[in-house]
């Protein structure tokens, strides 16, 4: 009979090789869901934060448009719009027609929306510093100089390669 203990296991297999794409995206859901819970006791989630801070920054150089925020986030018009409903529901923010173009949009926060994104900075720094804490402040810095680079980079357009 043969000894259990001394059979030999077989090898575990390799990793598969991970591609670029799906790195990012297992990624963005992990720290997603990090986000997402340190934002929760004020009820909304990173996303969300992200639009109602971009429209904050965007605003202060004056009104920003639909497209103008659409192209700041990195998403297309639609996307942001379906983003947009609830924070508009939730009277967080405004969207106002131009008075030059009535296809033109502005997205303006509201009151409600600027104390809520007050609120929410408190957890959000909180946050990061509990992310630099875990990963350093130095490879948080370079990843996010990194990250920046990827979405600021125009050859990554969605069109199709030739």
């Amino acid at each position: 009979m043969i000894d259990a203990a001394k059979q030999k296991r077989p090898a575990a297999p390799l990793p598969r090789a991970a591609c670029t794409c799906g790195s990012l995206r297992k990624a963005s859901r992990r720290i997603s869901q990090f986000y997402d819970a340190a934002l929760a006791p004020v009820g909304i989630k990173s996303t969300q934060f992200s639009i109602l801070a971009e429209v904050e920054r965007g605003s202060a150089a004056g009104s920003l448009s639909m497209c103008e925020l659409a192209a700041a986030m990195v998403m297309d018009r639609s996307t942001l719009g379906h983003n947009l409903r609830p924070l508009e529901r939730d009277e967080l923010l405004i969207l106002r027609p131009s008075l030059d173009d009535r296809r033109k949009r502005y997205v303006e926060l509201t009151r409600k929306g600027k104390a809520l994104l007050q609120r929410a900075r408190h957890s959000w720094r909180r946050a990061e510093s509990r992310f630099e804490n875990i990963f350093g402040k130095k490879p948080a810095a370079e990843l996010r100089a990194v990250l920046l680079n990827i979405a600021n980079n125009r050859e990554l357009n969605s069109q199709p390669m030739r």
